[in-house]
């Protein structure tokens, strides 16, 4: 890609059509696509659950991620697009559960947004994220980091 942007796409994934999973930009950070729960090898989504849909969507952000070079504490931001506000509330535990499998008791800053549907029909939660890459391309903190005092150990 020109100006020195790097396109990103973990191995073993199937080719997007008409967007990059990953962009790298100067600086080394890490632009992340909007990622949903499905298999990113097959395409598919395997579970009509938002919790489920929600971890895959956190495992294909992280794949973007660790393809880079980075790990969950080099995530800097992320916007999480659900269909159903109040489906994501009566499951905060479960996908709190779900979050600090992944990040701990990390927190990026973040914003949710309820949204009408997202492109691909049957998907419930898609994410985008930015992540800040060190400069020899390694993980700026890991899953558990000590958070600041007083944030909510909920759901994101």
């Amino acid at each position: 890609m020109s100006g020195g942007l790097e396109i990103v796409q973990p191995a073993g994934w199937a080719a997007p059509s008409g967007y990059a999973n990953g962009v790298v930009t100067r600086g080394r950070t890490l632009h992340v696509a909007g990622q949903i729960g499905w298999d990113a090898a097959s395409g598919q989504i395997r579970s009509d659950d938002l919790v489920e849909q929600f971890a895959q969507a956190l495992d294909n952000v992280l794949a973007v991620v660790a393809a880079a070079g980075g790990g969950p504490g080099d995530v800097a931001r992320m916007t999480v697009y659900v269909t159903d506000l109040e489906a994501y509330r009566g499951a905060r535990r479960a996908i709190g559960a779900a979050w600090r499998a992944r990040f701990g008791k990390r927190f990026p800053a973040m914003a949710l947004v309820g949204v009408a549907g997202l492109l691909e029909p049957r998907a419930l939660v898609e994410i985008e994220a930015v992540a800040a890459l060190d400069a020899a391309g390694g993980v700026a903190a890991a899953p558990g980091d000590a958070q600041a005092p007083g944030v909510d150990e909920g759901a994101p």
